[in-house]
């Protein structure tokens, strides 16, 4: 078991450096069009403010090659100011004598945002001078930033090497929470897979098989199974790669006894017409591409969703972009909302796709981190996390 922030004492006074992941999404006048991530950061901030630290945040946003002002994270600064009126100040440098001024001139209890930390390249090279300059800044590390501990960056690993470290309360609810819901799960558990490359997926693919007691299968990656299958799937997108691992799991699943649930219809267009018109058809013929369930898949994952306890959903299901093609997602989002089951949602898409549809409030979680839940999900190294110490009980 990591040490959380809890386990930190006497924090009054001390210099922390909190690594947080506020990558934003933002508009092209640099206005926040989502907080989400701002917002689930909130409570560990307030702790280490409450506990009178000086807490000195490092963050990152896009991935800039070298400075760009449009990647500033001045904005954020500006909503932290709201939440934390008269305590936020912002580094409009990220290193070097004025942030030192800086942070020697804080008092307990505030806080300063450091400028984008991307805007370094020593930053993804984990140099150990950068990390040596930022772990001078404080006393003690504490990560908070579960979107990036998949990451050996300076600032996600480099750090927390030099300095007595934790993990917040947001990197402890997620994985704890995913940890859980794998080792020990909520029976029937229903995984739901989607998105494009199954090779993206093979390893979270494989571990969720002994856990989950049925696997459905959308989006994209599907057409890679029913190819694997045999089953025609005309021009819908997939590489040759991706047949092979969809084999494999298909007879590891059949090895195991676990049941996955492919599309048996589809909506689809037909290539070569320019605007795609969207028909539903159950045989994708040869200048046929598929980009939705089609309305005997929804009904027939629908049916396995119903009888979950738990449900774990990483990609959506189609081209939910596109109006055209976004029902199948949309109602399986709605229906994992209206069941009775602990509800897991991770990836941006899946998640972009569950607030478009309105029903994120009625799922109980909803991970911050997309890539990172899929490492979690396969039981894979997370580099941010094996660093810190572990707790003395």
């Amino acid at each position: 078991m990591k040490r959380s922030i809890r386990d930190l004492v006497n924090l009054e006074g001390k210099r922390v450096f909190l690594r947080t992941d506020f990558n934003l999404p933002m508009n092209n006048v640099g206005k926040i069009t989502d907080a989400t991530r701002l917002v689930n950061e909130l409570p560990t901030i307030r702790y280490l403010v409450e506990r009178g630290a000086k807490v000195i945040i490092c963050s990152h946003l896009g991935r800039p090659n070298g400075f760009d002002f449009r990647l500033s994270l001045w904005p954020v600064a500006l909503m932290l100011m709201k939440y934390f009126p008269g305590k936020v100040q912002f580094a409009h440098k990220t290193i070097g004598p004025e942030v030192q001024q800086q942070v020697a001139s804080m008092s307990n209890g505030s806080i300063l945002l450091l400028e984008n930390i991307r805007f370094f390249k020593e930053e993804t090279a984990n140099d150990p001078k950068f990390a040596k300059e930022l772990a001078s800044l404080a006393d003690i590390y504490v990560d908070d930033a579960f979107g990036v501990v998949h990451r050996k960056h300076a600032s996600t690993y480099g750090v927390a090497r030099l300095l007595p470290n934790a993990i917040g309360f947001l990197i402890e609810n997620e994985v704890t929470i995913i940890e859980n819901a794998i080792k020990t799960p909520k029976k029937p558990f229903v995984a739901v897979f989607g998105g494009g490359k199954v090779s993206d997926k093979i390893g979270a693919l494989l571990n969720i098989l002994s856990p989950a007691d049925v696997v459905l299968i959308g989006g994209a990656m599907a057409y890679a199974f029913l190819m694997a299958q045999g089953v025609s799937i005309g021009k819908s997108l997939v590489e040759v790669e991706s047949v092979k691992i969809a084999a494999q799991v298909l007879e590891k699943a059949q090895q195991m006894g676990k049941k996955i649930v492919l599309p048996v219809d589809h909506v689809a267009y037909r290539d070569g017409d320019k605007n795609e018109r969207a028909f539903v058809t159950d045989d994708l013929e040869d200048d046929m591409i598929g980009a939705d369930i089609g309305p005997k898949t929804i009904r027939l994952f629908e049916n396995e969703l119903e009888k979950a306890n738990q449900i774990i959903w990483n990609g959506p299901l189609g081209k939910y972009e596109d109006p055209k093609f976004q029902k199948g997602t949309f109602k399986i989002a709605k229906c994992i909302a209206k069941t009775s089951a602990y509800s897991i949602i991770g990836g941006g898409d899946s998640i972009s796709a569950v607030k478009q549809a309105k029903c994120e409030k009625l799922i109980n979680h909803i991970s911050t981190g997309g890539g990172v839940t899929l490492k979690l999900l396969e039981g894979a190294s997370l580099p941010g996390i094996d660093i810190i110490q572990e707790k003395v009980i």
